[in-house]
């Protein structure tokens, strides 16, 4: 029995990285998808690799600041598939972000950075609840970041964006777990994705602080979320889980 037989997934950021991955994963465990990303091109491709693979994939242009657009989303996934099961909310501010001292980053960047990390996923959970609700379950998986638990030298704000998607998720744990819904967040290390080969050179990465002493892939982050959106997670809600390969311990 595949994980994710008979689900409909909601994926954002699904043009690239992650969000990829997260595509490819959650098909192959039986999930139907929607996905979502400003970058057509790049979730149009996802959308037809997942499909050549015998998957049922959709995709929307989504820009996850935009609330109206979000709701389109939705109400289109379940036009199509019949209902929404999961929500990963793994679009995020991070591809090219240039590290600065905090007193460096312009009010203009911070600002960005707090709508697409923080405001982002509050409004794509607003725009699947009403269909969770009245189904009486859901999956909602955030994707925070292992810097919330160390900090990051020329991350400010990007750091208190992760911060905030793990206040996000405590509380809006507590207020859907009556509607049956649960709200946990995956809080990866530094992976080797598209979007951290513009922050740092990945071949130089120092793996000697990091117990299994290697750099994360896009394939060690998807077992966690697909357990977290699967019904094995059932009594699960609130919980921030690192995959770091034990560099930071929580």
């Amino acid at each position: 029995m595949k994980l994710l037989e008979g689900k409909v997934a909601i994926i954002t950021g699904g043009a690239k990285g992650l969000g990829r991955a997260f595509a490819i994963a959650f098909a192959e465990e039986g999930a139907k998808l929607a996905l979502g990303d400003i970058d057509i091109e790049g979730v149009k491709n996802t959308a037809e690799e997942v499909s050549a693979k015998g998957g049922e994939c959709i995709w929307f242009k989504a820009d996850v600041t935009d609330a109206e657009g979000l709701k389109e989303m939705a109400e289109g996934t379940v036009k199509r598939f019949g209902k929404i099961d999961v929500l990963v909310n793994n679009a995020a501010y991070y591809f090219g972000v240039e590290r600065r001292p905090f007193n460096a980053i312009t009010v203009q960047e911070w600002d960005r950075m707090m709508a697409i990390n923080v405001k982002g996923p509050w409004l794509c959970t607003q725009a699947v609840y009403p269909y969770m609700k009245a189904q009486g379950k859901g999956k909602i998986v955030n994707l925070a970041s292992e810097t919330l638990f160390t900090g990051s030298h020329g991350f400010a704000h990007y750091v208190a964006s992760k911060g905030g998607v793990l206040g996000l998720t405590r509380a809006l744990a507590a207020e859907l777990g009556p509607d049956n819904i649960t709200v946990n967040a995956v809080a990866p290390g530094f992976t080797d994705t598209e979007a951290s080969r513009t922050i740092a050179d990945v071949a130089k990465y120092d793996v000697s602080r990091t117990p299994l002493k290697r750099l994360g892939m896009p394939a060690d982050i998807v077992g966690v979320t697909i357990f977290l959106s699967s019904d094995a997670a059932d009594f699960i809600s609130g919980q921030t889980i690192l995959v770091n390969g034990g560099r930071a311990m929580h």
